[in-house]
């Protein structure tokens, strides 16, 4: 089960967010779980990301995992609308000649933040990577189906 909650004036698609989080927690066998989907502007971000994590300047996604003790809640991704309107920043992730779509970027940090719900990080580069690639690899395979 996916909960949504989009506290932003900028539409995003409900059901394709909705397919894709069930798609990604079908492919990493974790059908049964639940996830929380928070969309928010870049102010409040910084207040979370400084919060949580110390640092205060805003960032495009932060994850924060649940668990078996938590009724099988997966946990939540809270997303950085306003990231998604800078997709030139995102060109060199991507090796990309021309910048991601809002959607796709969406897209990317929403399975990003997944995968960090089942335990992969970014703290170094090679993990980062790893990330990166697996985000696309993911992305790619749900826009075949």
């Amino acid at each position: 089960m996916v909960e949504i909650n989009n506290t932003t004036q900028h539409k995003i698609n409900i059901a394709r967010t909705r397919r894709l989080v069930d798609y990604f927690l079908q492919v990493y066998k974790k059908q049964d779980w639940e996830v929380s989907v928070a969309v928010i502007g870049a102010a409040r971000m910084r207040r979370l990301n400084a919060r949580y994590r110390g640092i205060d300047k805003t960032t495009d996604v932060l994850s924060f995992r649940g668990g078996e003790k938590m009724n099988k809640f997966l946990g939540e991704i809270v997303i950085n609308i306003s990231e998604t309107k800078k997709p030139g920043k995102y060109r060199s992730i991507f090796g990309a000649k021309k910048s991601p779509s809002a959607v796709y970027l969406f897209d990317f940090l929403l399975v990003h933040g997944l995968l960090h719900l089942i335990g992969y990080n970014d703290e170094s580069e090679a993990e980062r990577q790893v990330m990166i690639n697996l985000g696309r690899d993911f992305l790619d395979q749900f826009s075949k189906r």
